[in-house]
């Protein structure tokens, strides 16, 4: 049996880091790279996916990055992941393990490996619905429009507005040094 693991939320400077496991019990069509698919077909393969596998999904806030660093919150993840879900094999996308025993990993999994683009879908979907419900309480930050990641919009608005609770402070952008 394998388990198949993979994040959304490395790269933005605002909102929650997604990690999510996946073990299908039945095949199911389309399944890709969260990237690569619309976000009304990732929408439609969430619902498909949480209906015909095992999953855990593991979040950490905007402060457990800043006070944990971003490689310990996924560590500790994957690790919760790998007690929560029982499986012969636990296979992340990616090239590191972040010191994880017992972890396989393989650089674009999330395109190759059905349990992997699965979770790569619960992540996003589950990223993307929390920080669409972040732009109603800022809606002054646009997050629906750039899902936290440092767009030249994003940046423009912290200028503007400093940052806000979901921000990650230890991110640091050249373009607000002098501003903040």
């Amino acid at each position: 049996m394998l388990c198949g693991i993979d994040e959304a939320g490395r790269g933005p400077i605002a909102g929650d880091l997604v990690i999510a496991g996946c073990i299908l019990h039945s095949p199911i069509d389309g399944l890709n790279d969260s990237k690569k698919l619309s976000e009304k077909k990732r929408e439609l393969l969430y619902e498909k996916i949480i209906l015909n596998a095992s999953y855990h999904i593991v979040k950490f806030t905007a402060q457990e990055i800043d006070n944990n660093g971003i490689s310990t919150c996924l560590a500790n993840g994957l690790r919760e992941i790998m007690m929560q879900l029982d499986s012969d094999t636990y296979l992340f996308d990616g090239n590191t393990t972040f010191g994880v025993v017992g972890l396989t990993t393989m650089v674009k999994a999330d395109t190759k490996i059905a349990e992997v683009s699965a979770a790569s879908i619960l992540a996003k979907v589950t990223h993307d619905r929390d920080i669409y419900i972040e732009s109603k309480k800022y809606p002054e930050y646009h997050f629906e429009k750039h899902k936290g990641y440092g767009t030249k919009l994003h940046i423009e608005m912290i200028k503007k507005y400093g940052y806000c609770k979901i921000h990650r402070r230890s991110y640091k952008l050249k373009a607000l040094q002098e501003n903040l």
